[in-house]
């Protein structure tokens, strides 16, 4: 764990559970891409960042969930690096509590302010073009989260971000988190048409073919939409519903599940609802979702 792994020429990847991209810039500088999941991920960084005699210039988040902006704050602190995020997800890395927030859709219980979900702040900036290191292409990956990037060095290695998720991952669970089902789709459709000597997901295989494994989301993606169609054959409220899909993916719930998956199945009624498959109406004061 923790491993360098060189993708080709000056980029390469830490393996752990979400990889952090590494690219060697000039004169003995580094940037990150992502910085793990926590303080002690950032000190195995920095380790790292020390026995080779680099220095941190700068640290690059694809988006602000916390198992990828975990270790910003430490590194910032020991090294002064700056860091920036893109879009929406700079409020999130500046005001880490929002993601709990979100995903609670209130004032997040202490289930939920864990590392797990819950980085600590750290002094971010927005990640435009004039930030990026010569020859970095910044390739806009929405649908997981609100505005996650993903990032192609000069060595053509594309780091994909949370854009797809392993194929053991959704054999063994079923449903993954995403945000915009719509923007994610399309997102996958986009990424099939990327070429690239390596690309680099963060919770998946370094590959240079993503194709197959984009298609075996997009068809994970779409039959967990058929799958809470069939649910929905009686009109139901949410509660019955989301205990309906644990049951449906043999998943255990505890407080952070229920916030993830119930946040999932949130977006996947929204974007179901836009095409017709499902609708919502309110009787008795009672928001009740059935299959059209």
């Amino acid at each position: 764990m923790y491993e360098l792994t060189l993708a080709s020429g000056n980029s390469f990847y830490l393996q752990c559970p979400a990889k952090i991209g590494l690219v060697r810039l000039d004169g003995g500088d580094v940037c990150l891409i992502d910085s793990g999941g926590d303080r002690d991920a950032a000190k195995k960084v920095r380790r790292l960042l020390d026995e080779n005699g680099w220095r941190l210039r700068a640290i690059y988040n694809t988006h602000s969930h916390a198992d990828h902006i975990g270790g910003n704050k430490f590194l910032q602190d020991r090294t002064g690096c700056r860091i920036y995020a893109p879009g929406a997800e700079l409020g999130f890395v500046r005001h880490p509590t929002l993601e709990p927030s979100l995903l609670y859709g209130g004032c997040p219980p202490d289930e939920l302010r864990r590392k797990f979900l819950l980085a600590e702040p750290s002094d971010a900036e927005p990640l435009t073009p004039e930030v990026m290191p010569d020859g970095f292409e910044v390739i806009p990956l929405p649908g997981h989260f609100l505005d996650m990037v993903g990032f192609r060095t000069p060595d053509d290695v594309v780091y994909l971000a949370d854009c797809l998720a392993s194929r053991a991952t959704l054999e063994k669970y079923g449903i993954a988190f995403v945000y915009d089902v719509g923007a994610y789709l399309a997102t996958l459709d986009k990424v099939k048409t990327l070429r690239a000597k390596l690309f680099v997901p963060s919770h998946a295989d370094a590959a240079e073919d993503i194709t197959e494994l984009a298609d075996f989301n997009i068809a994970a993606t779409h039959d967990t939409a058929d799958r809470i169609e069939r649910l929905l054959a009686a009109p139901m409220t949410f509660d019955p519903l989301l205990r309906r899909v644990f049951e449906e993916f043999s998943l255990a719930m505890t407080f952070e599940q229920h916030a993830l998956i119930g946040a999932t199945v949130r977006s996947y009624l929204t974007w179901m609802k836009s095409l017709g498959r499902v609708t919502a109406e309110l009787s008795n004061n009672t928001l009740l979702w059935r299959r059209a």
